[in-house]
């Protein structure tokens, strides 16, 4: 019997959207964006609890077997993320109204609603076809998001944002064809039986696209050196549009974890060394390039664009390993960091309303605003007592290389450096009264430390959990047995 909840993530973001389209500004729209957002959130509580419990589930659209139909699968890692998707979007559609920054242009929420489909539709897809077509609605919602009333220097960043996101859908589909054309199926589970077996004369074709793949998912990742889209656009961006962006860039990093665990495993005799190989230099490079970026920032929505690179840079080196110990460092950092990056975009821009997101600025901000940056540049940054602290003592302790530790360390050390400095430059000024900053704004971005906070006090059980949720990726045959593939393939 199917559990038709697995396709609710999709549908019910789908359907709001449709209808918010006819509501624009007016309250209604609000109205269908918060039912959806939080019965989004209910819904995800909801498969977590039966994801924990149980074997990975199937849907099966229109009932077709797979590989030949379109499949929904549900297990703990696309659970964690549909958990941490609507978790986060909550909170920020919080502050869009608090605000009144989704009134700024039309189809706020109509575009919001898309942009939640794609993205859980994106971790719940089975089919790397149909991870294609999410990836191409995300891209088209955070296209609208992105340069939702803006003018010249935020819709020029979205422009490159979707050149270099169209090369990336190009290159995907290139994949793709390659794929189909070696194997005859796009199914993750499919290829995971079918690749073993591939004759020794197609391996090649198969590394072409494995290595157009997770170029893809470097590009959706940010990831050196197809990374110069992220600080501009994310800067440029409004603050509750760029920190939804926090969990967007995870989609690459899923992606290339599932396919990583799944379809490229290690040991796998086609793609033997390739993968792995090639994401640890580039994230290192990245992770040095992004606390660079913050050490030398202007302003604070620089510093948070630079912060998230950094975190990407982390995400991919602990990612790299492809262990049970360092998949589960890489999910803890992965909720680590949305939440984190998040909050730093919303502090950037309550102080950008202000005028005084540039650290040159004379203007001063309120206490309150100050003591969120200050927990959330704690965070970023990886110090203790925050979440930051144990996540990325759990990368190196997976990752026991010198270089590694080295990279992380002094990569640190310098985003100590530069958020210290725009503490100093934006918070101490003893001339001028700040204005207070009212409770309602500061809501959402005080929940996002409340949730590092709790991340922290629960990182024993949290931990255990994503422990065993790796040794599940790493273990994939509970995911193909449940699709029950034609022949017994098993």
């Amino acid at each position: 019997m199917l559990n038709h909840w697995i396709i609710a993530p999709v549908l019910l973001p789908a359907v709001l959207a449709a209808l918010s389209l006819f509501a624009g500004r007016n309250a209604a729209g609000r109205v269908l964006s918060l039912l959806g957002t939080f019965g989004l959130l209910a819904i995800a509580i909801h498969l977590l609890c039966t994801a924990s419990g149980a074997e990975p589930q199937v849907y099966r659209l229109g009932d077709w077997p797979a590989p030949f139909g379109i499949t929904l699968v549900l297990d703990r890692l696309s659970a964690l993320m549909l958990l941490l998707t609507a978790s986060l979007a909550s909170l920020v559609l919080i502050q869009a109204i608090a605000t009144g920054w989704d009134q700024r242009g039309q189809r706020f929420h109509a575009l919001w609603l898309f942009q939640l489909m794609g993205l859980n539709g994106a971790f719940l897809t089975g089919d790397a076809f149909n991870l294609f077509v999410f990836f191409e609605v995300l891209l088209i919602a955070s296209y609208g998001l992105m340069t939702h009333g803006g003018t010249g220097p935020r819709i020029r960043a979205g422009l490159q944002y979707i050149a270099i996101n169209l090369v990336g859908s190009t290159l995907f589909l290139f994949a793709l064809a390659t794929i189909y054309a070696v194997t005859g199926t796009l199914n993750m589970a499919d290829l995971a039986v079918k690749l073993p077996q591939l004759p020794q004369g197609d391996h090649a074709l198969m590394r072409v696209a494995a290595i157009l793949l997770m170029l893809v998912f470097a590009i959706k990742g940010a990831l050196v050196p197809l990374h110069f889209w992220l600080p501009g656009t994310y800067a440029a961006a409004a603050g509750v549009v760029a920190a939804l962006f926090a969990v967007m860039t995870k989609v690459g990093a899923y992606a290339a974890l599932r396919f990583g665990t799944m379809v490229f495993p290690e040991g796998l005799s086609v793609t033997e060394g390739l993968i792995g190989p090639l994401l640890l230099p580039a994230g290192l490079i990245t992770l040095g390039i992004g606390a660079i970026g913050i050490l030398g920032a202007r302003g604070l929505p620089q510093i948070a664009a630079s912060a998230t690179l950094m975190s990407m840079g982390t995400v991919f080196t602990a990612m790299s390993g492809f262990t049970p110990a360092t998949t589960a460092a890489t999910l803890y950092y992965v909720i680590h960091s949305t939440f984190a990056g998040a909050a730093l975009f919303l502090i950037a821009d309550l102080a950008r309303a202000r005028g005084a997101e540039v650290l040159a600025s004379k203007a001063p901000l309120p206490g309150r605003l100050a003591a969120l940056f200050m927990a959330a540049a704690i965070a970023s940054a990886g110090l203790p007592p925050l979440s930051g602290f144990p996540a990325k003592l759990m990368v190196l302790q997976s990752q026991p290389s010198t270089l590694v530790w080295a990279v992380i360390l002094l990569g640190t050390f310098l985003a100590i450096l530069g958020l210290s400095r725009a503490g100093t430059a934006l918070f101490w000024k003893p001339e001028g009264k700040a204005a207070k900053l009212p409770l309602r704004e500061a809501f959402a971005p005080a929940a996002l430390i409340a949730a590092l906070i709790g991340l922290t006090i629960l990182a024993g059980p949290i931990t255990a959990w994503l422990a065993e949720t790796a040794q599940s990726l790493h273990n994939p045959t509970p995911y193909i047995e449940a699709h029950d593939l034609p022949g017994g393939a098993q």
